[in-house]
């Protein structure tokens, strides 16, 4: 994994601490300076235990939750619109055990991106995310699709649909 820079680790350390996401029960492990990779741990523990004993299944859907749309943020810059637009989840076997998930943004995701938002303005893109235990084995899959829009295209989106809304209001 890339190195960290002192601002991803500020930022994780601040995370990490944010009460928000210390309730999920994750842990950022590590953040690249160049926000193209993250790496997260979630343990059975009071905060994730369920009725069954096993890792409740919100821990592994919360703790992986706002990562794609940090790391866009971060590589796109402020020319651009990022939005978390859904995301479902695959359990495949019960976590008994500490999990991990790497997020992974890689320049050929980045370019394809940027090229269908030259293209029509606006992506909805998908990431799978495995949480799998230190040998591979995988326990779920969660996929997260996010919203990406080039600024001036999403302004004049939501100045459009305003309009409308104001010109039919029953509609």
């Amino acid at each position: 994994m890339k190195k960290e820079s002192f601002k991803t680790w500020c930022f994780r350390l601040f995370m990490n601490w944010y009460p928000m996401y210390m309730g999920t029960g994750g842990k950022i492990l590590r953040i690249s300076g160049d926000w193209q990779e993250v790496k997260v741990r979630l343990r059975r523990s009071l905060w994730t235990y369920n009725y069954v004993g096993t890792i409740f299944g919100g821990s592994y859907f919360s703790a992986s939750d706002p990562f794609y749309m940090l790391m866009l943020l971060h590589n796109l810059g402020k020319g651009f619109v990022v939005w978390d637009k859904s995301a479902s989840i695959r359990f495949k076997k019960p976590g008994k055990t500490t999990l991990y998930a790497d997020f992974v943004l890689t320049p050929a995701i980045l370019a394809e991106i940027q090229q269908q938002i030259l293209i029509s303005g606006e992506i909805d893109y998908s990431f799978v995310v495995h949480w799998k235990d230190k040998t591979g084995k995988v326990y779920a899959e969660i996929e997260r699709t996010v919203y990406i829009a080039d600024k001036q295209h999403y302004l004049k989106k939501q100045a459009a649909r305003q309009l409308s809304a104001h010109e039919n209001p029953n509609s």
